[in-house]
């Protein structure tokens, strides 16, 4: 009894199960059947953008023909716009623009027109505008720092000691020539070569060149004077036979230092 008991609960099981699951194979089948027609749309869509794609794309040599167009979106034409460039002209108040800064330009390089000065006419005006020539030459002397008067005084001093020994030289005077150098006065050879120092030996060399030579005559070519030194540039003529004819020239240049009226040192560039 048992047996069979257990046969037909088992059937009436199998029954119940198949019931069950008949209606949920057919539902399966449609969900399938409809993703498979959704991948099958998809792939139709793509092939399509990817078709109208490649038709609507410009071959290479189109490119290198055709111009750029670039387009700007509003936010890039907003980054590209100019930026305000101050102007360097000058600023002036209009009645759109009436808070703008007033700026003189009377001065600006360029607009400035040169006056002539006024030349006198009356002899009233000549008198006034010498008196203030007069004035200016004063000012101009009281601007030199003491240093500068003293430097320019013993220049003109210099000078004038060697003008004296060029008179003396060319008039072959013994005694004016020897009376403007120092006892101790020293001959020296570039750069440093003593020749000999003392009058009494300057006696001796420039006493016996006086009583030879028919005719000397030194000239400055060109001369520099600053302070108690005088460097002379000169051209030397000699006669030694007829003092009308001059048989030898010589360029040589010579530097004199002047102390106290006197010549101490001589330098000769050989």
């Amino acid at each position: 009894m048992k047996p069979l008991f257990f046969v037909v609960s088992l059937l009436f099981s199998w029954q119940l199960l198949a019931t069950e699951s008949a209606p949920v194979e057919p539902q399966a089948k449609t969900e399938a059947k409809a993703g498979a027609d959704k991948v099958a749309k998809d792939k139709a869509e793509l092939a399509k953008a990817t078709e109208s794609a490649s038709v609507e794309k410009p071959t290479e040599s189109e490119l290198q023909d055709s111009p750029a167009v670039i387009t700007l979106t509003p936010e890039l034409v907003q980054a590209t716009a100019p930026e305000a460039v101050e102007s360097t002209q000058p600023i002036t108040a209009t009645a759109t623009n009436p808070n703008a800064p007033q700026v003189d330009t009377s001065k600006v390089l360029g607009n400035e027109t040169a006056k002539p000065a006024a030349i006198p006419k009356t002899q009233q005006e000549k008198a006034v505008a010498v008196a203030q020539a007069e004035q200016a030459v004063i000012q101009a002397k009281e601007a030199l720092t003491l240093k500068q008067q003293v430097k320019a005084k013993q220049s003109r001093e210099s000078l004038a000691v060697i003008e004296q020994l060029i008179k003396a030289y060319n008039a072959r005077n013994i005694d004016a020539f020897i009376s403007i150098y120092d006892e101790n006065v020293e001959f020296y050879a570039f750069p440093n070569e003593l020749l000999f120092k003392g009058k009494e030996k300057l006696i001796a060399r420039y006493g016996i060149m006086f009583k030879k030579l028919k005719c000397i005559k030194s000239s400055p070519i060109k001369r520099i004077v600053h302070g108690n030194i005088v460097i002379d540039h000169e051209l030397s003529e000699t006669c030694s036979s007829d003092p009308n004819v001059v048989d030898k020239r010589t360029e040589l240049i010579s530097s004199y230092q002047v102390e106290n009226g006197k010549i101490t040192k001589v330098l000769f560039f050989r």
